[in-house]
């Protein structure tokens, strides 16, 4: 089993900036790749980026790319997602996830391990 536990999420204005941490315990030897995903208000499970577990490969989804960076503490077992320049359309749920096959992916449903989400509110 894998464990994840978010926090860093807030309520900030347009402009400013976040960094979420998702720290990661269990079998972390059979994570190949951690994704983050957020959640609006009746809508679905939207894809942020994703990080190999070795850190080497990353993937942002358009709406991040340019503002969101994900990067990993290999000795703390910590992702981080630091969010610059936030958005009014960013406000979500975000939540962090592992992936134990070795590909990166943009599906939710391809990782079977998730934390119990941090609340991200930007105010214009």
């Amino acid at each position: 089993q894998v464990q994840l536990v978010e926090s860093g999420g807030g309520l900030v204005q347009a402009g400013d900036s976040l960094r979420l941490s998702c720290v990661v315990s269990g079998r972390t030897l059979s994570i190949y790749a951690m994704g983050w995903f957020r959640q609006a208000p009746g809508k679905g499970h939207e894809f942020v980026a994703a990080i190999t577990w070795a850190g080497d490969t990353t993937n942002y989804a358009d709406s991040a790319k340019g503002r969101f960076t994900s990067s990993r503490d290999n000795a703390k077992d910590t992702v981080y997602l630091q969010m610059n320049s936030l958005k009014p359309e960013d406000t979500a749920n975000y939540f962090c996830a592992a992936r134990l096959s070795p590909r990166l992916s943009v599906k939710p449903s391809d990782y079977p391990y998730w934390g119990q989400g941090t609340q991200v509110t930007v105010s214009s």
